[in-house]
């Protein structure tokens, strides 16, 4: 079974587990986290989770796609309002135990503060990337008091989305060679690196860890991962 974890409202994580039917995917969401049947225990990979309602041995899962950074208490229409900060955070520190332990691919792997990756700021992903040399476009910070006339509106940014060791964007190559670089800096398997424009020359704005997974192409990519283990523990 491939596990996509996502919002019960995200289509797109729908669309995907539609896609990859063949390959018994489902979707895993937090309404999951209050059903009977769960066991996990940090020395034992004999383990067992509900997955779309239904209690399955963790052995029988062979990949997972996070897509969403943790439990948020909104979603927990089915916990009393007064508990449910409180059983979002326990949600979410038990599913980064139980990722970070699963053995089979996890794209991507969570980390301290998110169960999406590693949930940079943009000035992170600015840093990073000045670090390895990649051109940059500062960030700069305002506080304003009043509203503000732009001088100029920005041109439209170009997406590379990085998706193991393979790009996809209509941009230069030079640009998914500087996309890749960064990713692998991060630890991120699948990100979406946002630049200036397409060209060779332009600079890194930021990087969006909720890629962009329309089109068969792109969720091939993805499958061909969770399917062949790269980015998964073994």
């Amino acid at each position: 079974m491939l596990v996509v974890f996502a919002n019960r409202h995200d289509a797109g994580a729908r669309s995907l587990v539609d896609r990859w039917a063949s390959q018994g995917a489902a979707l895993l969401t937090c309404e999951d986290l209050s059903v009977a049947g769960w066991r996990h225990s940090l020395d034992s990979s004999a383990g067992r989770a509900v997955v779309a309602g239904r209690p399955i041995a963790t052995q029988e899962i062979t990949g997972v796609l996070v897509r969403w950074p943790g439990v948020l208490a909104h979603e927990l229409g089915q916990i009393d309002p007064e508990d449910r900060e409180y059983v979002a955070a326990e949600m979410t520190a038990f599913l980064r135990s139980w990722l970070t332990r699963l053995h089979c691919p996890v794209i991507n792997r969570p980390t301290a503060i998110s169960l999406l990756g590693p949930a940079w700021r943009p000035e992170q992903w600015v840093h990073t990337a000045a670090r390895l040399g990649i051109p940059v476009r500062p960030i700069r910070r305002h506080a304003l008091f009043e509203a503000a006339t732009p001088t100029h509106t920005p041109p439209e940014p170009a997406t590379v989305t990085v998706i193991g060791e393979r790009c996809f964007g209509d941009t230069d190559p030079i640009l998914a060679d500087r996309a890749r670089l960064l990713a692998a800096a991060a630890g991120a398997t699948l990100v979406d690196v946002q630049f200036s424009g397409p060209e060779a020359g332009a600079r890194l704005i930021s990087a969006d860890l909720y890629a962009n997974l329309d089109g068969d192409e792109r969720a091939g990519a993805v499958l061909d991962l969770l399917l062949n283990g790269a980015g998964g523990r073994s």
